[in-house]
């Protein structure tokens, strides 16, 4: 139905490709032109400076939550007046053995305009369905959850 593009830039800057010598920043491009430095994260040898691509991670399914929940709250006329969330992507051995974010926690504090009334039940409700028609949540193995 589409396709996002990506352009990952990686040049090395050091004299030696030792595994501890050389360089993990690098430039991630997308078709808008915008441009992100990034790097690993600072416990493989990146630049802390950078986004390491296991915040992206993170980063991408809370912000695709968002969205999905903004889109059922505009469909079902709930004003919105923000969104906030401060999500934890938990790096872990998977039942393989294999480092990954296996869990990802999301922490959504949302402002409904002044006179919207949701009920507990109604939130969790749009939570759940978010997270069910989340894109990015649709194509990861990682375990997702709402706090």
């Amino acid at each position: 139905m589409s396709e996002h593009l990506a352009t990952i830039r990686w040049k090395r800057e050091t004299e030696s490709f030792a595994y501890d010598d050389y360089n993990r920043s690098h430039v991630w491009r997308f078709d808008n032109g915008e441009e992100v430095k990034a790097a690993a994260a600072p416990a493989f040898l990146g630049d802390p400076s950078c986004v390491d691509p296991e915040e992206a991670f993170v980063a991408a399914i809370a912000s695709c939550h968002m969205l999905t929940f903004l889109a059922i709250a505009a469909r079902k006329r709930l004003v919105v007046d923000s969104y906030e969330d401060q999500a934890i992507g938990h790096m872990e051995r998977n039942e393989s053995g294999r480092l990954a974010v296996t869990r990802v926690e999301l922490h959504p504090k949302i402002m409904f305009a002044e006179g919207v009334i949701v009920d507990a039940g109604t939130l969790e409700k749009m939570h759940h369905l978010s997270h069910e028609e989340c894109f990015i949540a649709n194509s990861i193995k990682s375990e997702v959850t709402v706090r």
